[in-house]
Formats: structure tokens, C-alpha cells, sequence
């Protein structure tokens, strides 16, 4: 949170009706991550002295319900000038210096306010960040291109928009129509704008699918997890195994409360790992009956699931089996579709794999099998 210098004040505007954004109601008022526009653009300025909010009179209720108290609240007007303006008269004599800021744009990072103060506390009259322009521009009349015009020098304003606060609201009074924004009117009234640097993020919600990119933004980075699982079942009696979901026939089978399929066990154990929800046997105690024999696939369906549910998805998955025999090789790709089915995973996500232990150790002896499993979860 950026921690405002003494006479800094912030203006957040939403006066306006928003209504290309569709949802029956403003744009500023609709929710994003469970609270409206306006809480996330306001909380960037938290660190501000003096905020005001200027709102429509159908919302002053509304706004005194949420946010009187650290916010001062401004009643607009019929443009975005005379909302300007009516914040603008409400703060004279109170701050040096005001950052304008649209209530529609609620993922102002704390570094492109940064960058407008700096410029102010440098000297700069009046600064406002922008992005360059980098693609082509066309000019347009019914559906087709009529013209290309030159980009050299354009930007994309965006917002806050920073000025000495006698300046600005001198600006205004000497220009009371409406505008795109306050810097088309310091510069009507002569005053020099500099450029700071935008964000792509600082998006202006606008249509209906500006709305779903923000979700996006802020649902922050990418969380990526990591689980594995280790499992271990001796032979038995038997003439076959369960491994990796596939009937392999052998001189053995494997001794275990469920079907005893090691490599499932060691998936499914990876999956709740990187969950941080334990593993087979706090889901599925072995001291339950219902369990005795059971197809291990249940096990890991109900990880894959309760990963999805987390709003995970699994990125890969490696099993790794470690026997003398059965030899592995041959069902190897049948294990991966298997697997692959079961969890709901991309085929070629999925690796299945075998080793010996050199005829060392109880897998060497051929006592039974081991499986170490490995797992990414991944939350876009």
C-alpha cells in the first residue's frame, strides 16, 4: 500500500452509469472476487489522508452504507467534468496536490501511483500514466477498413491522473464542458502533462468480458503444487497383480486391504500430498470394512476429484515401479490410459515407468513392489 505524502488526496469518480458492462446495475457497483468494483479501486488509495468518492445521487445511500467514515463522499454531476469538479470544489483548501482516479479501474498497482507522485513531488505540474501504442490503427465506416493512421507518439491513457490541486481546479473552472479526461483539460488551460508509466492490468471495466479478465487478474499468480507418494505391498498368494489399474498375470499376488495396487496408491497419495490432505488411509481407513478388496481406481477418482474441486488441475503425473518382475514394459501404455482415464488427466501427461533395485533390498529379493509416484497441481 502506498503510503500517500503529506497534502496528497485521491479522487475516485462513480458517477457513472456503466451500462455497456451489462449486469442490471453500474459497473462500479457490480462484484469482482465477491465485492464491487469500487471496494478494489478504493483500497488502492487507502494509504491516502483524504480520499473522496464521488458518486450518482441514486447511490449516496449505498456509498454511506459501505464506505462512510475513511471515505468523504461527493455527490456528481450530470458528466464526468462536473463530477470532477464538484470533488475537486469539496477538496480546495485541503490538499497541494490530488490524484484523479476511475472507480472502474480496480487493478491500479501500487507502482503506476507511485510513479505519479514521484513526478509530482519532482516538480511536474500535472502527470498521468499511459502505455504506448503498438498496434496498427485503422480508420473504419460500415464494417470495413476506409484508412490506416500513423501510432508515432500515440498512448492509451489511463488513470490516476495526478495535479497540483490549484491547477486542476482552475482548469475546470476555466473550462466547464465536458471531456475525456482532466488531462485534455490542464492541457487546454496551458499546463505542461507528463507520462508515466501504465500497466496493462490497470484495465478501465468497460464491456461484459472486461469483467472476466479481471477475475483473472486477480486471482494472482499461479499456483503450482508438488506432491509424491511412496507405497509398498509384499507377494502373496495370487496368480496376478493390479498394477496401475491393469491385471498383470503372475506366479504371485499382492497382500493388501484393498486390491493393493501399489502404483495407484502411490498416485493417489501424490495427489493428496499436494493438497495437503494427508493420504489413502485418512479417506479410506483400512480398518473399514467396505474397503476390503476394493478397485483402487475409487481412490484416485476421489483425489483427482477433490483436486478439481480445489480449482486445481493435474499437469503431470509420474509413477515410477520398482520390482524384479512382473515385467513392466509391456503394459506400460495400458497403465497410462488407465491412469489417465481414472484421474482425468491429459494421456501425454501421464508416465508410467519401472526400475530394479539392482536385486538388493526386499524388491530385489522379490518380497514385493515398491512405486514412488510424483504429481504438479496446478491453479491458473
Amino acid at each position: 500500500m502506498i503510503r500517500a505524502p503529506q497534502g496528497f488526496a485521491a479522487i475516485v469518480t462513480a458517477a457513472g452509469r456503466g451500462t455497456r458492462a451489462g449486469g442490471g446495475q453500474p459497473k462500479q457497483w457490480r462484484a469482482l472476487k465477491g465485492r464491487p468494483v469500487l471496494d478494489h479501486a478504493l483500497a488502492a488509495f487507502a494509504g491516502f489522508q483524504r480520499v473522496l468518492l464521488v458518486v450518482h445521487p441514486d447511490d449516496i445511500a449505498e456509498a454511506m452504507a459501505r464506505y462512510a467514515g475513511p471515505v468523504t463522499l461527493v455527490t456528481g454531476g450530470e458528466t464526468r467534468a462536473a463530477s470532477v469538479r464538484a470533488g475537486l470544489e469539496a477538496l480546495e483548501g485541503q490538499a497541494t496536490h490530488v490524484l484523479i482516479h476511475d472507480g472502474a479501474r480496480p487493478l491500479v498497482s501500487d507502482a503506476v501511483i507511485q510513479s505519479v507522485i514521484d513526478a509530482l513531488t519532482s516538480g511536474a505540474k500535472a502527470a498521468a500514466p499511459a502505455l504506448p501504442i503498438s498496434d496498427a490503427l485503422w480508420r473504419g465506416e460500415a464494417g470495413r477498413v476506409t484508412a490506416t493512421a500513423p501510432r508515432a507518439g500515440l498512448h492509451r491513457a489511463q488513470t490516476p491522473q495526478g495535479f497540483r490541486l490549484d491547477a486542476i481546479l482552475a482548469a475546470h473552472r476555466a473550462h466547464p464542458e465536458d471531456a475525456a479526461d482532466d488531462v485534455e483539460l490542464a492541457l487546454k488551460a496551458g499546463h505542461r502533462v507528463d507520462i508515466t508509466p501504465g500497466d496493462e492490468d490497470n484495465l478501465k471495466i468497460t464491456f461484459p468480458a472486461d469483467f472476466a479478465r479481471a477475475e483473472r487478474i486477480l486471482g494472482g499468480a499461479m499456483d503450482i503444487r508438488l506432491g509424491n507418494g511412496y507405497d509398498v505391498h509384499a507377494f502373496g498368494p495370487g496368480d496376478h497383480v493390479w498394477l496401475c489399474g491393469v491385471r498383470i498375470p503372475h506366479e504371485a499376488g499382492l497382500v493388501g486391504h484393498s486390491d493393493a495396487d501399489v502404483g495407484m496408491h502411490a498416485l493417489t497419495d501424490a495427489i493428496y500430498g499436494a493438497l495437503a490432505q494427508g493420504d489413502i488411509g485418512r479417506h479410506f481407513p483400512p480398518s473399514d470394512p467396505q474397503w476390503k478388496g476394493a478397485d483402487s481406481a475409487i481412490f484416485l477418482a476421489h483425489a483427482a476429484d477433490l483436486a478439481r474441486a480445489q480449482g486445481f488441475r493435474i499437469g503431470n503425473a509420474d509413477v515410477t515401479l520398482i520390482c524384479e518382475a512382473p515385467k513392466i514394459g509391456p503394459h506400460a501404455s495400458a497403465m497410462q490410459d488407465r491412469l489417465s482415464g481414472i484421474a482425468g488427466i491429459e494421456p501425454g501427461r501421464t508416465s508410467v515407468k519401472a526400475t530394479t533395485s539392482e536385486r538388493l533390498g526386499f524388491t530385489g529379493r522379490r518380497e514385493g513392489i515398491a512405486a514412488i509416484a510424483t504429481v504438479t497441481l496446478i491453479k491458473d
